[in-house]
């Protein structure tokens, strides 16, 4: 089958997923939660995949690691598969109309329910007022606009997200009510799970880049020696026996699901055949596993990092292919609420 080119797919169901940079390496479980899983949905979408360097401004950051990490994570998106010939790959902030559709959803967005978003009052409630700040409340809204700005059909989201993107249809009806059908109003894209990966080192903990301890988290541009270790080191229990057990044997489950994701091979089959085995055998098949794959991945990304020429260019071109969409949804929302249109 001869894949399809960004200018052969109108007509096909479109998909928008953005990724915060705040991390300069994705590490092992968000990359098998979300982006992997990216790269198959290019084969039936109209696929625009972005960085949301607008929403990391919500965490402080000094500018030139904002420049590092926005530029890392779109090369770790075209190291996993992303094709730029087959999506559209750009940077949130290359699009001006993510901010100018914001705004307009801001003023259609009742208080209680922006104060309603369980991640803001988390984390103000963690971090309190005074150091929460007005970006972070209005995430959602900046969301919204952002799947709404493309027509999508389909977001890719995780359970963490799916109380923002139900924000987001609201918004989409309530405007399309007042103003007539503008928006298409998107539909979840729940991500089929690869299970639960835990911390190494805490394997009842979910592996996390704020929670997890050095030890614990997989950075996938680590060298892999670095990753092996901890591999190697990874907690298990005084037992010997390989069974998926999550409760009993959460680090032995954790290993499992982690080599099940990386070989698609399902965990019964592996089960079986590491029967008579030891933990040693099966810390050694997910350190093989996770190099293979992150050897080529950290490769990639570093090439990219290493001569920015193409990977701007690729970024260039992407958000221009965005603003053509996302221009012409503007021009429509701003004809219907009523604000003068610029003369041409």
């Amino acid at each position: 089958m001869v894949a399809m080119s960004v200018s052969d797919r109108a007509g096909l169901p479109r998909v928008l997923s953005l990724a915060q940079p705040t991390a300069d390496s994705l590490h092992l479980g968000n990359f098998l939660g979300a982006l992997r899983q990216w790269v198959p949905l290019q084969d039936d979408h109209d696929a625009f995949y972005g960085v949301a360097d607008l929403h990391a401004l919500t965490v402080e950051a000094e500018p030139a690691v904002r420049v590092d990490r926005s530029l890392r994570s779109a090369a770790q998106m075209l190291a996993a598969g992303v094709d730029p010939q087959r999506s559209t790959v750009f940077l949130q902030s290359h699009v001006p109309e993510h901010t100018q559709l914001m705004w307009v959803l801001a003023t259609m967005t009742g208080f209680g329910q922006a104060s309603r978003m369980t991640q803001f009052k988390d984390k103000s409630a963690r971090f309190g007022a005074d150091a929460t700040n007005v970006g972070l409340f209005t995430y959602p809204v900046l969301m919204a606009a952002d799947i709404l700005l493309y027509q999508a059909d389909r977001v890719p989201v995780g359970e963490d997200q799916r109380q923002h993107l139900e924000l987001t249809r609201d918004l989409a009806v309530r405007f399309n009510g007042r103003h007539g059908t503008t928006f298409v109003v998107p539909e979840p894209h729940i991500l089929p799970s690869v299970g639960r990966i835990a911390d190494l080192a805490d394997p009842s903990a979910k592996m996390s880049k704020t929670s997890s301890s050095p030890s614990g988290i997989v950075e996938l541009l680590d060298e892999p020696k670095v990753n092996i270790k901890k591999i190697r080191s990874a907690v298990t229990d005084s037992e010997r026996e390989i069974e998926f057990d999550e409760e009993r044997k959460p680090g032995v489950a954790n290993l499992l699901t982690i080599l099940s994701a990386l070989t698609g091979t399902s965990v019964e089959v592996l089960v079986k055949e590491l029967a008579g085995r030891g933990y040693g055998d099966l810390k050694g098949a997910v350190a093989d596993a996770v190099t293979a794959f992150a050897t080529p991945y950290r490769e990639r990304t570093l090439e990219l990092m290493g001569e920015r020429t193409e990977l701007q260019a690729i970024l260039a071109d992407g958000a221009d292919r965005a603003r053509a969409v996302a221009s012409a949804t503007v021009a429509e929302v701003y004809r219907k609420i009523g604000l003068v249109q610029p003369r041409i």
